[in-house]
C-alpha cells in the first residue's frame, strides 16, 4: 500500500507498473529479501534501496523517469519506520574502509547477529571480543570469503587463524618452499620473502629454514603464518587468536607487529588481555545478536562496560569442568610412585645434525602437576612426543606402567575432528572407541609400529626356554605370528604373555615371562606395548560403557551442553566447543595421567576457569606446556624448564619445584575412591552383569586348591593353577 501510494503521489498510475514489480519493491522495502549468502540485508538502506528499485523500474516505465521515480521512492522509503539505525548519523565523516549497516550473520541454523552494523576504519587495530561461541570466528572467516552482502569486492583480506595451523600439520613443504610458492601465487619478488622471514625472527634460526613447516612448533607455525600474510598486502588484516601457542617475547614481537602496520585495518579476536591492552585502538563487542564499536583498549572498554570483565577473569562462574576420576592400578599404592619414566633421552630430526633434545630425565606419578615452560622451538612438544612413545630416542630408555592409561591432547589436535564435521560430538567419541580396547585416532606410536627391517626379523626361527608347572625346564622353536593378547602373572609376580606360532594350532601357544621377550630386543617389546594398551583400555569399559547417555554425560561434564554435545554437527561448533569435544574425546578411557599441550588456546576465560577446576580435583597426575602463566601458576607445583644452550642450541631441562609439596606427595598413602572394586558391568543395551571380585587366598586355601589341581593332572586333564585361580576369582 505504501508503494502504491508513493507512486500516485509521484504522478504515476499504480496501475501503470507491473504487478510482480511492485510486489517486489514492497518486499525490498520491509526487509523480506535475503540474499543466499550467510551474511544478507535485513533492511537496505536508502541509497540500497534507491539502486535496486532503479533495477527493477527499467525497462518497465518510461526511460526519462526512471532517475526522478526511484529518488521519490527512496525518500517515502526513508520516511517510514522501515529502517532505525543506531549511530547512522554517525556514518558521516570516518575513512570508512567497510560501512555495513543492518547485517544478519548465520550459521548451520543459528543467527549469529541480527541487523548489526559492522563498520571499520582504515589503519584501526579491532581487537574482536564476545564470549565462546557467539560467532567471532564466523566473522572473520565471512569477511575474508567476502560472504557477506555489499562487502567491498576491491579490498584485499588475509586471514591467519587455527584452520590455517592446523593444515600446516600435514604439509610436507620447508619453510623456505613454503613461502615461495605463496610469493608465486602473489606475484611477490624472492627478495621479499627473506625480508617477511627476517622480520618474523627466522634469522635468529636460519636451520630453520630447511625445516619441514609440519615439523615446526606451534610458536614457529604461527610467526611463519605472519610472514606469509606480509606477502599478500591485504587491506584488512584478519587474526583469530595470533598469541596462541608463543611465549612471552613473541606475543611483544606480534604486538609490535600489529602496531607497526600502515593503511592496514586489522582485526583479531585474542584471551589475552595484556595484547587487547596494548595494542587495540577500538573494541568490537559482539552479544546479544548485536556488533557495537568501542574507542579506545580494553580497559576503555571495560569502563564503559563493566561486565565485560569477566570474559578475562580465571574463573567459572555459569558451568563447570570435571574429568572422570582414574581407576585402580594394581600394585600402586602410592600416589606418588612412578608411572612414567625418562632416563638420559636425547632426540634428533631425522637430517639434523645435533639433537634437539638431550640429557632428558623425569618421571611421572598420580600426584604430578607439572608446567612445562620455555620459549618457542625450545623442544617442549618433542619431549611430551619421547614421553608417550610417539618418537623412540636415540639415546636413553622412557618407561610406563604396563596397566596405566595415558591421554594426550596435542596442540593441534583440531585436526582429529576435521574428517568428521558432519557428525556430532556424541557420534564422533561412540565411532572412535566402538571397537572395544581401541581408539581410532590414537597417535601412531614409533614404540608400536614395527619397521620393515624389524617384520624381516620376526619371519625367522626364535627359541625360548621355559618352566613347566613342575618347574622343569623345556625349549620351544619356531616362527613368531603374533601375541594373541592374553596376558597373566606368574608366581614371582612378573607378567607373561600367550604367543602363536605361524603353523601351529593354538594347542601350540604359550606363556612367555617379559624378561625373556626383553631379551629378544625392541621390537618384542613393541609387540607387548600394544597388549599393554589394549588391556589397560578394556579395563575402563567394566565402569563405563559406551552409550550415548554416558557420552553425553562426558560431553556435559567438560562444558558443551547437551543440545550441542548430542544434537549439532561438529562443523557448526566454534573453536572453543572443539576444544571441548577433543578433551572428552581424549578422556573418554578414564586416564591416570593426563597431558596437555597448550590447552588453554582458543578457550574464553570462563571456560579456563572451569578447565583449572577440573584439574584440581582430579586424582590422576597432569603435565601442562602452556604459556599462561597465570594459568600454570593456579595448577602446578612443580616446573620443568626447557632451555637451549647458547652454544650448541640443544635444549636441556631444568626441574624446579616445592620440595616440601612433592615429599607430601610420596608419602601419601593408599588412592581413596578411585580404588573402589566394581561389582557390576552394564553393556551398551542396559543388561547387568555381575563381576566377581579377586581375593587375596591364604596359605591353607592354596594348599588345598594346589592339591585339587594336582589330582586333575594325575587323571590326565591339562590345567594350569594361575589360570584356575583367576577363574575361582582368586589373586595370589
Amino acid at each position: 500500500a505504501e508503494v502504491d501510494a508513493a507512486l500516485v503521489s509521484f504522478g504515476a498510475g499504480a496501475d501503470a507498473i507491473p504487478a510482480t514489480v511492485r510486489n517486489h519493491l514492497a518486499a525490498l522495502a520491509a526487509g523480506e529479501c535475503a540474499g543466499s549468502l550467510s551474511i544478507c540485508p535485513n533492511v537496505l538502506s536508502s541509497k540500497e534501496f534507491q539502486d535496486a528499485a532503479r533495477r527493477l523500474l527499467t525497462g518497465a516505465v518510461d526511460a526519462g523517469v526512471v532517475d526522478a521515480l526511484c529518488a521519490h521512492l527512496a525518500s517515502a522509503y526513508a520516511g517510514t519506520n522501515h529502517r532505525k539505525v543506531e549511530g547512522e548519523d554517525e556514518l558521516e565523516g570516518g575513512d570508512y574502509i567497510v560501512n555495513l549497516p543492518n547485517i544478519i550473520c548465520g550459521f548451520a541454523g543459528r543467527v549469529l547477529l541480527r541487523r548489526a552494523t559492522f563498520r571499520c576504519e582504515r589503519g584501526h587495530i579491532y581487537g574482536l571480543v564476545g564470549q565462546n561461541g557467539v560467532g567471532k570466528t564466523t566473522l572473520l572467516t565471512r569477511i575474508v570469503q567476502r560472504d557477506i552482502y555489499g562487502f567491498p569486492p576491491e579490498l584485499g583480506c588475509h586471514y591467519v587463524g587455527c584452520h590455517e595451523l592446523e593444515a600446516y600439520q600435514e604439509l610436507p613443504d620447508t619453510v623456505m618452499e613454503f613461502m615461495e610458492k605463496a610469493a608465486d601465487a602473489t606475484g611477490c619478488d624472492h627478495e621479499v620473502i627473506k625480508k617477511a622471514l627476517s622480520a618474523a625472527g627466522f634469522d635468529e634460526r636460519p636451520d630453520l629454514y630447511d625445516q619441514k613447516v609440519s615439523q615446526l612448533s606451534g610458536g614457529w607455525r604461527m610467526k611463519l603464518a605472519l610472514a606469509r600474510a606480509m606477502l599478500q598486502k591485504a587491506d584488512i588484516l584478519l587474526l583469530d587468536e595470533p598469541t596462541n601457542h608463543l611465549d612471552v617475547m613473541n606475543v611483544k614481537w606480534v604486538q609490535d607487529y600489529l602496531m607497526g602496520l600502515k593503511n592496514v585495518t586489522s582485526i583479531f579476536t585474542s584471551h589475552d588481555s595484556k595484547t587487547l591492552e596494548r595494542v587495540a585502538t577500538h573494541i568490537l563487542h559482539i552479544q546479544d545478536l548485536k556488533l557495537s564499536v568501542h574507542k579506545g583498549n580494553l580497559t576503555d572498554f571495560v569502563k564503559e562496560y563493566p561486565p565485560a570483565k569477566s570474559y578475562f577473569e580465571l574463573k567459572a562462574t555459569k558451568f563447570t569442568m570435571a574429568f572422570p576420576q582414574p581407576g585402580f592400578i594394581e600394585g600402586v599404592k602410592s600416589k606418588g610412585k612412578a608411572l612414567m619414566k625418562m632416563e638420559g633421552c636425547a632426540w634428533t630430526y631425522p637430517k639434523n645434525t645435533k639433537p634437539t633434545v638431550e640429557g632428558i630425565t623425569v618421571q611421572v606419578s598420580l600426584s604430578s602437576r607439572v608446567a612445562i615452560l620455555g620459549p618457542n622451538g625450545a623442544g617442549k612438544s618433542t619431549m611430551i612426543k619421547l614421553l608417550i612413545g610417539e618418537n623412540i630416542p636415540q639415546i636413553g630408555n622412557v618407561w610406563k606402567h604396563p596397566a596405566v592409561r595415558v591421554a594426550y591432547v596435542a596442540q593441534h589436535a583440531f585436526h582429529l575432528i576435521e574428517n568428521h564435521l558432519t557428525k556430532s560430538p556424541n557420534e564422533y567419541i561412540r565411532w572412535r572407541y566402538e571397537v572395544p580396547g581401541e581408539d581410532k585416532e590414537a597417535i601412531k606410536k614409533a614404540t608400536m609400529s614395527l619397521t620393515e627391517e624389524e617384520e624381516e626379523i620376526l619371519k625367522k626361527d626364535i627359541t625360548f626356554e621355559l618352566k613347566d608347572e613342575e618347574g622343569k625346564m623345556y625349549k620351544v622353536k619356531g616362527v613368531l605370528d603374533k601375541l594373541t593378547g592374553l596376558r597373566r602373572q606368574n608366581k614371582q609376580k612378573e607378567y607373561e604373555y600367550q604367543i602363536k606360532w605361524v603353523g601351529k594350532s593354538d594347542d601350540a601357544n604359550v606363556y612367555v615371562p617379559l624378561g625373556k621377550l626383553e631379551k629378544q630386543g625392541k621390537l618384542f617389546m613393541k609387540l607387548v606395548k600394544v597388549v599393554d594398551e589394549k588391556i589397560a583400555a578394556m579395563q575402563g569399559m567394566y565402569v563405563r560403557p559406551l552409550t550415548r547417555e554416558n557420552v553425553e554425560k562426558q560431553l556435559v561434564d567438560v562444558g558443551l551442553e547437551a543440545e550441542y554435545a548430542t544434537h549439532t554437527r561438529m562443523g557448526a561448533l566454534s573453536g572453543g566447543q572443539k576444544v571441548k569435544v577433543v578433551f572428552a574425546a581424549a578422556l573418554w578411557n578414564q586416564p591416570h595421567l593426563v597431558l596437555l599441550d597448550e590447552p588453554t588456546n582458543y578457550l574464553d576465560r570462563e571456560s579456563l576457569g572451569a578447565l583449572a577446576g577440573a584439574i584440581e580435583s582430579f586424582e590422576g597426575g597432569v603435565v601442562i606446556i602452556s604459556h599462561n602463566e597465570e594459568f600454570t601458576k593456579k595448577l602446578c607445583k612443580e616446573t620443568w624448564l626447557m632451555e637451549k644452550d647458547e652454544e650448541t642450541g640443544i635444549a636441556h631441562l631444568n626441574l624446579q619445584g616445592d620440595a616440601d609439596w612433592m615429599q607430601q606427595a610420596l608419602k601419601q598413602v593408599q588412592e581413596k575412591g578411585a580404588q573402589e572394586q566394581i561389582s557390576e558391568m552394564v553393556d551398551a543395551f542396559g543388561n547387568k552383569t555381575a563381576v566377581q571380585q579377586k581375593k587375596k587366598i591364604s596359605k591353607a586355601d592354596l594348599k588345598k586348591f594346589k592339591k585339587k589341581i594336582a589330582a586333575r593332572r594325575k587323571d590326565g586333564e591339562e590345567v594350569y593353577t594361575d589360570e584356575e585361580l583367576e577363574a575361582a576369582g582368586w589373586i595370589l
